[in-house]
């Protein structure tokens, strides 16, 4: 399957996982940076499928402005996003949708991950149950633009303590019972095997390549 993916996002961590989950060579992904695409839409979603097609549309917009930024006109566009979040059962499921935006955009993960220990450190183990969320969005670029949303998650429980330096955002706290590990402590191939995101990323790929059977 050939296809050019612009994923919107501009976070660099993110982007490596994602060139570590599709490793398709007929797959070419860019950050809409790298595509020369500008959008900052305000993720004023009320769930994680929300953003992800807020985000997705934004710049499937700004990509049909300026399709200069096309790699071929004989491989299709699709534009894709996520949205995700960590979601603590002892808080309501919060963070949530307002994971990245917790206690503000630009505060360091290790100021965030030990304010939620801090409200947590009463909570006993089987009260810690936890779930990272991720919803993927691709916006096939055509004259409907039409879309796909899939959401997958991961299942663990929030640890007592920061341990591990792989992965990035809460991956440190987020503890994984059948590793007896954090996810920031396993390989990211084996955390990209059953992360929420890798999961998401490979439905929406599947549906993909049967929609895109002819490339």
């Amino acid at each position: 399957m050939k296809l050019d993916i612009i994923f919107a996002t501009g976070n660099g961590n993110k982007i490596r996982e994602i060139e570590e989950i599709i490793t398709d060579p007929g797959i070419h992904v860019r950050s809409m940076k790298q595509a020369g695409i500008a959008a900052d839409p305000e993720e004023s979603g009320q769930s994680f499928e929300d953003n992800a097609l807020i985000k997705a549309t934004a710049v499937a917009k700004n990509f049909h402005q300026n399709e200069s930024v096309r790699l071929s006109k004989d491989i299709p566009v699709v534009i894709m996003s996520d949205d995700s979040g960590l979601c603590i059962d002892a808080l309501n499921g919060e963070p949530g949708i307002h994971s990245a935006r917790f206690m503000g955009h630009d505060t360091d993960y290790t100021v965030k991950m030990n304010a939620i220990l801090e409200k947590l450190s009463d909570v006993p183990d089987e009260k810690r149950t936890a779930r990272f969320t991720a919803a993927v969005c691709a916006v096939l670029v055509d004259e409907n633009d039409s879309h796909i949303v899939l959401t997958r998650s991961m299942e663990g429980c929030i640890a007592h303590e920061i341990r591990g330096v792989n992965g990035f955002g809460y991956d440190p706290f987020f503890y994984l019972p059948e590793y007896g590990k954090t996810s920031a402590e396993i390989p990211p191939e084996e955390k990209n095997a059953i992360s929420h995101r890798g999961k998401a990323l490979r439905a929406v790929l599947s549906a993909l390549e049967e929609h895109y059977s002819g490339y």
